[in-house]
């Protein structure tokens, strides 16, 4: 599969589209200093190449489960990428990560009682048999949460959706 193709107009409508996805295409139109069809078809192909999508962000005030957890996965470096794919499919599993450095693999999940973090990190990860190591960080405090924290840039433009 070919990486889709990002020009310097798609990522100034990210931009305005990541500040404010409730403007109106012809609002960005005026502003990037194209037609609204113009943006109108950015927007639908950068959706369908999956670059892009709406969705409205909560916090985690609004989540059933209010406290985060970082859950770092040492495995040999050949197994990282399936143990990755498996901790994905684990519900209770928010995010994963295929890291270097310390670990392989970064969990973020979100929980109410530390048993259930304890069970997730000690029972399913950890059970695993190409797992070595498993370490949980609870977050105390959240200072700085980022939710634009995935932003489309020329490098991650240019790479295979499949890395």
């Amino acid at each position: 599969m070919s990486a889709a193709q990002v020009d310097d107009l798609d990522l100034k409508l990210i931009d305005i589209l990541s500040r404010d996805a409730r403007l109106s295409n012809r609002q960005i139109a005026s502003q990037l200093g194209v037609t609204e069809g113009t943006v109108r078809g950015r927007i639908k192909r950068l959706q369908e190449d999956g670059l892009i999508a709406f969705t409205a962000i909560t916090s985690f005030g609004l989540a059933d489960r209010s406290k985060l957890a970082l859950i770092g996965i040492q495995s040999d470096a050949t197994d990282a990428r399936a143990i990755a794919d498996r901790v994905a499919q684990m519900p209770d599993i928010n995010a994963v990560l295929v890291t270097m450095g310390r670990f392989n693999i970064l969990a973020v999940c979100l929980f109410n009682e530390l048993s259930e973090v304890h069970h997730i990190a000690s029972e399913q990860i950890l059970a695993m048999k190409e797992v070595h190591h498993v370490e949980t960080t609870i977050a105390v405090h959240t200072i700085k949460y980022n939710a634009r924290i995935v932003r489309i840039t020329n490098d991650a433009a240019a790479t295979d959706k499949g890395d």
